[in-house]
């Protein structure tokens, strides 16, 4: 007789293990195609066991975790190593420290207002720029 192997549900595991806020944004994720397993994507109800991999993509990051326990019930934040290995490949922090860097410019249309820091910026950048009083015009000299 086999054993039976330990599993949780996709959306569950992945509230539970604090890689997202609520099961609802992690149902969405999974739902709209950026949560995969062992490479292929995922429904909310898929089952996950101790060894798969979970790759979850948040702009314009794909985070990968290895399962190491098979959790419904959410736990502490000092209990995680105990319940996921982060295994994500450091080209993808490259990306996001770049995204980070670079700012308003990749601003997506719809995220709301520019912050006070973004509008000066905005506003610096296309200030108009005047000649000084001694510029001159002839340029014959």
């Amino acid at each position: 007789m086999s054993e039976k192997r330990a599993e949780a549900r996709l959306d569950k595991w992945l509230w539970a293990a604090r890689i997202f806020k609520t099961r609802t944004l992690a149902a969405d994720a999974c739902k709209n195609g950026r949560v995969t397993i062992n490479g292929a994507q995922a429904k909310p109800s898929r089952m996950v066991g101790a060894g798969d991999e979970v790759g979850v993509r948040k702009s314009p990051v794909t985070y990968t975790f290895r399962v190491l326990q098979p959790i419904e019930k959410r736990v502490g934040a000092k209990v995680l190593p105990e319940i996921l290995e982060n295994i994500t490949a450091p080209e993808q922090y490259e990306i996001l420290e770049m995204s980070k860097i670079s700012g308003f410019v990749d601003r997506a249309r719809g995220t709301g207002r520019p912050t006070k820091k973004d509008r000066r910026a905005l506003d610096d950048f296309n200030a108009p720029v005047f000649l000084d009083e001694d510029f001159d015009f002839d340029m014959e000299d």
